[in-house]
């Protein structure tokens, strides 16, 4: 009897934890990824202003998202792809009259970073490359610790109000300025 009233407790327990399985967290996909690359404070950019080297060079967007440019003054770059600032910049001198007919090229020399946090070997910033993805940035960082859980991380995107949990195994893309959290399994 006692044999029977304990493995009905424990079938009804089993019972239990199955139906409080969690539910999957939702999982930023590839259609919620910006689809063109915005600058932000920390990218190094070369700008190219063909046949006037005066308005051509290497410029580090600062803190409030802008650029000091020599005769054009303080340009805001926040929101703005590297395209739409060659763009900007042609107008901005054309208008003032410093060039006639300015053609601009602006190239990402080097992205700002991205960091992460948690269970892992060697948390910190580290240098974004093109194409980085979660396991890439996690075996930068020296891989997981043993307490780490492995199949989800959490990512801020840059200017993102919270961050989003991400499957590791689903190769989601790490953008500059994003910050991994790895957490800590229970079990």
């Amino acid at each position: 009897m006692r044999k029977t009233m304990m493995m009905a407790g424990a079938m009804t327990a089993a019972a239990l934890l199955v139906g409080c399985a969690a539910q999957p967290l939702p999982v930023e996909s590839a259609a919620a990824m910006p689809s063109a690359y915005t600058l932000g404070a920390g990218d190094k950019l070369r700008i190219t202003t063909f046949g006037f080297e005066e308005f051509s060079g290497e410029f580090m967007v600062a803190a409030d998202d802008s650029l000091a440019m020599p005769m054009l003054g303080t340009v805001p770059v926040r929101d703005v792809t590297p395209d739409q600032l060659s763009r900007k910049l042609e107008a901005a001198l054309g208008a003032k009259g410093l060039v006639r007919q300015p053609r601009v090229s602006t190239e990402v020399t080097k992205y700002r970073p991205y960091y992460i946090s948690g269970e892992v070997n060697r948390p910190g910033k580290y240098d974004f490359a093109s194409g980085l993805t979660v396991m890439q940035a996690v075996a930068d960082a020296g891989s997981f610790t043993y307490r780490a859980k492995k199949k989800m991380v959490f990512i801020k995107r840059a200017g993102a109000p919270a961050e989003v949990a991400v499957p590791v195994t689903a190769s989601a893309p790490v953008l500059p300025g994003d910050t991994i959290r790895v957490v800590e399994r229970y079990f």
